[in-house]
């Protein structure tokens, strides 16, 4: 019913109002990006003092015409990092400057947006699905003087291959529930996907010039398909956030908790579940909170091209339902350097149990391990020129 009223009111305005602008308008933008990393698990990477290579190259476009808007950013990563993927496109309708509606490949209004974070990492909450996440769906958006509040209805995650039977497809930006195998035997498991979600998101606005607060509270619930049993399980999420913007001073605090419920196949865990980005799946915990915090300060110089720096500091805990479950910690402190069109990050980065910050890719989200429940650290410098 959700679904089949959003269509409709979608519909019903594109056809019935008019709009002035007749010459149509297109921007199309980009860029391309390069990283260093080095490791402190990596014993021949140290060896070689870090690696130096391609990151991603990306481009942007954006179109209006008669008040219908476009949005798309495609992304060109290595093959071992996914390859080519959309991060977002959707149309858009603007009935007037305070509410949007968009349809396709949108956000998802959930805790601090566009980022929960200062860093090139992200928060903690991406890596479970929670930050700057995207799926299929519709959305609509109010942005008031005080007031702010988004109402979303998404039916699934980017779907990419359309099959009666099919798993998530790991080519994608944005964490999502996916497949992966459990036990070893060559076979997927843990079968699942993402469906017929519904978001709300409140935030309130109040200060002065000087000094902006943004106090909000998000909700998620959906749907999760089982593959195997074609049964279909509850999920939900909820957070309250704020955010602090004084003079060059910004902070985002966040907690956030999720659950995640499955019906698979009988011998298959329900205390863990897949999810897969950047081509390659790992297993997470079906239910924690995570609190994070994030602090930046920028100080504008001028060194040639130089001519701003931001400093910061983001830190980030899951906390996991299961208490035989290893906790995960990761903090990024950093500064980004504004040359120009150049953005570099120069972030160290440390972490215990988080699969980027150690060599357990697999199990660190979920149950962790020996190997994982020790801080590790990588500092890692990514340049990008945006056009």
């Amino acid at each position: 019913m959700l679904k089949t009223y959003a269509w409709v009111c979608l519909l019903l305005t594109l056809t019935t109002v008019s709009y002035a602008q007749d010459k149509p308008e297109l921007h199309v933008g980009g860029a391309l990006r390069f990283n260093y990393n080095l490791s402190t698990w990596k014993d021949a990477q140290k060896k070689r003092g870090g690696d130096f290579g391609y990151d991603v190259f990306r481009i942007n476009a954006k179109a209006k015409y008669k008040g219908v808007k476009l949005n798309a950013e495609y992304r060109l990563y290595s093959p071992g990092f996914g390859g080519g993927m959309l991060k977002q496109g959707w149309f858009g309708y603007d009935f007037n400057d305070k509410n949007n509606l968009q349809l396709g490949l949108t956000q998802v209004p959930f805790g601090i947006t566009q980022y929960n974070s200062h860093t090139w990492f992200f928060s903690i909450n991406y890596y479970v699905g929670l930050e700057d996440d995207h799926d299929m769906g519709v959305k609509y958006t109010h942005i008031g003087e005080q007031w702010e509040y988004a109402l979303a209805f998404f039916k699934n995650a980017e779907e990419l291959r359309f099959g009666n039977n099919s798993d998530i497809d790991d080519g994608r930006y944005s964490y999502d529930i996916a497949s992966k195998d459990w036990d070893g035997d060559g076979e997927l498991d843990l079968r699942n996907k993402e469906i017929n979600q519904v978001n709300g998101k409140l935030s309130y606005k109040f200060g002065s010039e000087t000094r902006k607060n943004k106090l909000g509270i998000s909700a998620e619930y959906g749907g999760v398909y089982n593959l195997d049993t074609e049964s279909i399980s509850p999920r939900y999420a909820f957070a309250i956030h704020y955010e602090l913007t004084a003079g060059p001073l910004n902070l985002k605090a966040q907690i956030s908790t999720y659950k995640i419920t499955t019906d698979g196949l009988i011998g298959e865990p329900t205390d863990i579940i897949a999810m897969t980005a950047y081509g390659y799946p790992y297993f997470v915990a079906a239910a924690a909170t995570s609190y994070t915090l994030g602090i930046s300060y920028d100080i504008p110089v001028s060194w040639g091209p130089v001519s701003n720096l931001q400093l910061y500091n983001d830190f980030g805990f899951l906390d996991k339902t299961v208490t035989r479950f290893e906790d995960t910690f990761m903090n990024v402190t950093g500064v980004l350097v504004t040359a120009g069109n150049i953005y570099s990050y120069f972030d160290f980065a440390a972490g215990k149990n988080q699969p980027w910050l150690n060599p357990d890719f697999d199990h660190s989200l979920a149950e962790g391990s020996s190997v994982t429940n020790q801080w590790e650290a990588r500092f890692n410098i990514n340049f990008g020129y945006y056009f």
